[in-house]
């Protein structure tokens, strides 16, 4: 604001000092005719100077003192002398149009530039607000359709004349659902099966990325090499040896010159907690890839000041990697915890019931009909749609509230990975 005003006084000095060169002293004298065009003049220049120096006077003013010392009508009055100083010296988009093809080039290219500007501006915002509204649209959609479909009876479902608001609303089938879901016993189970793997991943995943991101050894391209892979290869073509591995699980035969024969791990937890453990877990590539690019962009020199003070490299890494990369930290186990929370196909290789949350909805019409109908089943899927959406519902809540709460360490761990941009 304050270099803008000097603009504008210097533009008006330049003024003065035009129309006071240009007034012809000697013939004032001489033509009686001219004394009436310099007395003009003079007024002009006298009121320009005073103009100027109004504006200089403002412009001090605001300058010299900061917008809290000012009261309301003076802070008014600077607004309204800006605002008159800002339309008198300004070029509107229809003035540019019609004197276009007098402006000498380069006032061309200024003007140009103005009206390009301007019109951006003007048309950004519309496609802003499309965008976001079309976006918020997407993301939406699923949410508000399982809200309207989870408080409506079942007939509404199959009335072509309710669309989203129901003419009735039934609370109940929250609370068959939950029953029917066994909801209490199959979150204690998600919940430790998921926030174990997790907890677990995070931290092998944190020191294979601190690993790559800081100490050189043979091998170590190729061995990124597969860390990349691991992310590449789709889990499909996976799932099967694993499957196999656990199912028959033999570590150089140790276990059946015991016992006699292999363990089976399927269907027990100790199967998803061994694959998170060996860096094997679900996304676990992209999270040694998290870690590795944060720790690669921390200074060497915290490393090397924690060698001097005698820390060795798991002392320097629990003392000052970790505490700088609790963000990382919290942004990896937040994707772990979603992702294992979601996942209905890993899980539905390794148990045989419904453990966890997403086995319990895939399986939730079955379980709706055997508790409406004592047992039998009866119908299909889209006979319990109604019910379907409110374990939907219930089952996405707890990921929800974690993210309203940790939003803002979210954001900002993803922005200081080095993965956006």
């Amino acid at each position: 604001m304050a270099k803008k005003k000097k603009v504008e006084i210097k533009a008006a000095e330049t003024t003065v000092g035009d129309v006071a060169h240009n007034v012809p002293q000697e013939e004032v004298v001489d033509v009686p005719q001219e004394e009436a065009v310099a007395e003009t003049a003079e007024e002009t220049v006298v009121e320009i100077v005073e103009e100027t120096k109004e504006v200089r006077k403002a412009a001090d003013f605001d300058m010299g003192m900061p917008k809290e010392a000012l009261t309301r009508k003076e802070q008014k009055a600077i607004d309204k002398k800006n605002k008159e100083i800002r339309k008198k010296y300004h070029v509107s988009n229809v003035q540019i149009l019609k004197n276009f093809r007098s402006y000498s080039e380069e006032e061309k290219k200024h003007y140009r530039y103005i009206f390009g500007r301007r019109i951006a501006e003007a048309v950004w915002p519309f496609f802003h607000y499309v965008l976001l509204i079309g976006l918020s649209f997407i993301i939406l959609y699923p949410i508000l359709y399982m809200l309207t479909s989870s408080v409506k009876p079942q007939a509404d479902t199959a009335d072509p004349s309710i669309m989203w608001i129901p003419k009735t609303f039934r609370f109940e089938n929250f609370r068959e659902t939950f029953v029917a879901m066994n909801f209490t016993s199959v979150f204690t189970q998600t919940l430790f099966i998921n926030v174990g793997c997790s907890i677990i991943q995070v931290i092998t995943c944190s020191i294979t990325g601190y690993g790559f991101a800081r100490f050189k050894f043979r091998g170590r391209g190729l061995l990124f090499g597969i860390v990349i892979l691991q992310m590449i290869v789709p889990i499909q073509i996976l799932l099967i040896p694993l499957y196999v591995n656990f199912r028959f699980f033999d570590i150089l035969g140790i276990f059946t010159l015991i016992n006699g024969e292999p363990l089976n791990l399927v269907d027990k937890p100790v199967a998803l907690f061994m694959q998170a453990f060996f860096c094997n877990g679900i996304r676990a590539g992209l999270f040694i890839l998290l870690f590795r690019q944060f720790f690669r962009g921390l200074p060497k020199e915290l490393e090397d000041a924690a060698h001097l003070d005698g820390c060795g490299p798991v002392s320097t890494f629990v003392r000052i990697m970790i505490p700088n990369a609790l963000v990382s930290y919290l942004t990896v186990f937040i994707f772990s915890v979603v992702w294992y929370w979601n996942d209905s196909y890993v899980s539905g290789m390794f148990f045989n019931d419904s453990n966890t949350i997403a086995l319990a909805v895939e399986n939730l019409w079955r379980s709706m009909s055997a508790f409406l109908n004592e047992g039998r089943q009866v119908g299909g899927p889209t006979q319990y749609i109604v019910w379907v959406q409110a374990g939907c519902l219930m089952s996405i809540a707890p990921i929800l509230l974690m993210y309203i709460f940790l939003q803002k360490y979210f954001v900002e761990g993803i922005e200081r990975s080095g993965i956006v941009g």
